[in-house]
């Protein structure tokens, strides 16, 4: 084996990843306060082809070097859109087609390996602040809540990280589909 340099990767221009086609998942950022974990939102956006990101509430948003500096330039080539509510946010997609998820550990939520994404369908994740997590008022506008199964003592995943697990999940099974 041999460590694969930059240019032989095949990474996608800013203007060839803006044409790709993408999955149809969109992230909504519920006030999450970080500016490295938004900049993790957009790499991981860019990695695994997301619609767009909304930035919502106190969420902040580009350009900002501490935002630049995680997203590594992702925070250019991934379309992002900021609103005040988080509900705002929500009410347009649901407009659009799109089945709300609240990434969050709640009364009824499914696990995210029990959870049926049909390809057939258009999703929106939120994920909430880092303290607080998903807003109530937010979780009781979703279609449903899931959950990532957690086995240690601690039960709680920094939200860049949970970002990346559930993103990973829903590319895995749109592409395994295609």
């Amino acid at each position: 084996m041999r460590k694969l340099k930059t240019n032989e990767l095949g990474r996608k221009s800013i203007e060839e990843f803006k044409k790709a086609d993408k999955i149809p998942v969109a992230i909504i950022s519920d006030n999450i306060r970080s500016m490295n974990n938004i900049g993790s939102f957009f790499r991981t956006s860019d990695a695994f082809l997301i619609e767009k990101i909304y930035l919502c509430g106190i969420t902040p948003r580009p350009p900002h070097n501490d935002i630049r500096k995680t997203a590594l330039g992702a925070d250019k080539s991934v379309d992002w859109e900021y609103f005040e509510n988080t509900e705002d946010a929500i009410k347009i997609l649901k407009d659009k087609g799109y089945l709300i998820i609240s990434v969050e550990q709640a009364e009824g939520s499914i696990m995210l390996n029990k959870f049926n994404i049909n390809t057939n369908k258009k999703y929106a994740l939120v994920f909430g602040n880092e303290v607080k997590g998903v807003q109530q008022k937010i979780i009781d506008i979703s279609d449903f809540c899931i959950e990532i199964p957690q086995e240690g003592t601690k039960h709680s995943l920094n939200v860049s990280v949970s970002g990346g697990i559930v993103i990973w999940e829903f590319y895995r099974k749109f592409k395994t589909t295609d």
